[in-house]
């Protein structure tokens, strides 16, 4: 604690704070998502949008992005002292720079744009005022998205390392262990099945619920479900450290301050992904997978697997935020066993470190080398369908097993006219739901074949709709609100590509907020002229060129 007390008194004399209220977290640096680790802190705004955002340190504005999802409206500033501080999901820019983003979507006829800029554009200074915060993007509610960087890698930063006001006097909480068999001989509690265990918590440490030795033989690994969280606020957070000991010897540690954007997907290794389909909690590894790449692993004694000798052993496990608050779980395990039949293997082996394949007369999978975080038994097989679909169902490998990186999967159509070749959609079906979801693809070989990131259940679909479009603010020619033109758009399946509004014959500028399916166009006394009759024409295409258009005349 020392070293990095020291740390935060000598960073907190270069940076200021984003935001001149209390800084209140809704979520932390490398905090558990979906397929990537949280890069920054989220903070909240009080539940408005419109707060003054301020530059921490000195410094220039180095890229600008606008996106409907992602971080929305974003702001990157390169500071002398080697970082990038980036700000997400603004409302609006400084007025300056707000014009300048129109002046470039105009010209690149795009809201979506991604800007890199000199150093001498837009220099700022440390505490001026560089936009307001906002919900842009796919932010869940109002708030500042906030990153430190490294300019020379662009890796996240750990923001609580650089003396923020963020007051946290709250150790890690724990909730639940879960101890997982990881060999074909190995045995928790007299079965091959992981097994979770609920924890309590007294005398000043977590313990499992009515104490239990927990009997173990073979391979076995720990898995921790649990949260931080910081003063003034329940929402749950991430874990910063993690130390396993047995008997009194560390086995495994790892400690998120810092990682890189390409190995953000190692997250779905990095916790139990099978336990968190079936259950949807998520248990943070204490042993690294083969295929697991990710370079935050301090320490590993044979990367976490754990096989018991004879008689009981300590277990303790150590859970750390970046302020040195500190909690601990503890229990036992002894080696016992009992006889079970031998494993049957189902499906076919496909290995980590190979190249992988399986063909069938409906269907052919390519699993790349580093796709698979271990080895696996493949299994295929095949459901009916319905009207609606083209294929029967796929059942590609068990949904349980994450990927890395793309799969090839071609699946035969049947009954699909030639007319419809262009317009196939493979669709991922959700077995929760039993909604299906695009995941595009082209026609090829009398079937469709697309990439895919996720194993589980597909088929083919066709995508003959074009999107729909809802007025807001235009009703029998007139408009119904002043300022601005509104729509609701959304598309059945294969999603909207691209979006095109004329007002008077020129390309006009709507902003599209993705999660409402909402988009805006502001009248611009630069670009309008008032006083008179308008055309207007609205103009979607979705990714299989299914096309509608709007069109209109209005006084203004």
């Amino acid at each position: 604690m020392v070293v990095l007390g020291t740390l935060l008194q000598a960073q907190e004399k270069y940076f200021s704070d984003p935001l001149k209220i209390p800084l209140l977290l809704s979520g932390s640096f490398a905090e558990l998502r979906s397929n990537h680790f949280h890069s920054g802190i989220d903070i909240k705004t009080q539940g408005v949008t419109g707060l003054p955002v301020y530059a921490v340190a000195d410094g220039y504005v180095s890229r600008i992005a606008v996106s409907p999802g992602g971080f929305g409206n974003a702001l990157y500033i390169n500071h002398p002292n080697g970082t990038t501080t980036v700000y997400g999901h603004l409302d609006r820019f400084d007025p300056e720079i707000q014009k300048y983003v129109i002046d470039q979507q105009y010209k690149k006829q795009s809201f979506r744009i991604d800007l890199q800029l000199p150093a001498y554009l837009f220099p700022v200074k440390k505490g001026q005022e560089i936009a307001k915060s906002g919900n842009t993007g796919s932010s869940g509610g109002p708030h500042l998205h906030f990153e430190v960087r490294d300019t020379k890698t662009e890796e996240p930063l750990n923001p609580l390392q650089y003396g923020f006001s963020v007051v946290d006097n709250i150790a890690p909480k724990v909730f639940s262990l879960l101890v997982v068999p990881l060999d074909d001989t190995a045995q928790v509690n007299f079965t091959r099945e992981s097994k979770s265990y609920p924890v309590v918590f007294y005398d000043g440490k977590y313990h499992l619920k009515n104490n239990p030795v927990i009997p173990v033989y073979g391979k076995v690994g720990f898995a921790i479900q649990a949260n931080d969280y910081f003063d003034g606020t329940y929402n749950k957070c991430g874990i910063n450290n993690l130390r396993l000991s047995i008997d009194g010897e560390t086995q495994f540690t790892y400690q998120l301050n810092r990682f890189a954007f390409s190995e953000s997907r190692y997250i779905n290794s990095h916790f139990d992904y099978r336990e968190y389909k079936r259950t949807k909690r998520r248990y943070v590894k204490t042993w690294i997978d083969p295929g697991n790449n990710l370079s935050i692993y301090n320490y590993n004694q044979s990367k976490g697997y754990y096989e018991a000798s004879a008689g009981m052993h300590d277990v303790n496990v150590f859970l750390t935020d970046t302020y040195g608050n500190q909690s601990e779980l503890v229990f036992e395990v002894e080696r016992k066993s009992v006889d079970l039949p031998p494993k049957v293997q189902e499906g076919i082996p496909m290995f980590y470190n190979r190249d992988n394949s399986f063909e069938g007369a409906e269907c052919s999978v390519e699993i790349p080398r580093g796709a698979l975080y271990q080895n696996i038994d493949f299994t295929y097989s095949t459901r009916p369908t319905t009207e609606a679909f083209y294929s029967d169902f796929q059942l590609v490998g068990d949904e349980t097993v994450p990927l890395h990186t793309f799969a090839r999967l071609w699946i035969k159509t049947r009954n699909l006219p030639a007319g419809l070749h262009s317009k196939v959609v493979m669709v991922n079906v959700d077995n929760d739901k039993g909604l299906p979801v695009s995941v595009g693809g082209r026609f090829e070989n009398d079937g469709v074949v697309a990439q895919i990131r996720s194993l589980g259940m597909y088929a083919v679909m066709v995508d003959t709709l074009a999107p729909e479009i809802i007025p807001l603010s235009i009703e029998n020619n007139a408009l119904t609100e002043s300022k601005r033109i509104r729509f609701r758009i959304k598309d059945d399946l294969s999603g909207i590509k691209s979006i095109e509004g004329l007002l008077d014959g020129k390309w006009a500028l709507f902003v599209f907020d993705a999660k409402t399916g909402r988009i805006t166009h502001t009248f611009d006394k630069e670009r309008f002229e008032f006083g008179k009759r308008h055309t207007f024409k609205l103009s979607l295409t979705d990714y299989r060129d299914n096309q509608s258009v709007y069109e209109a005349t209005f006084w203004k």
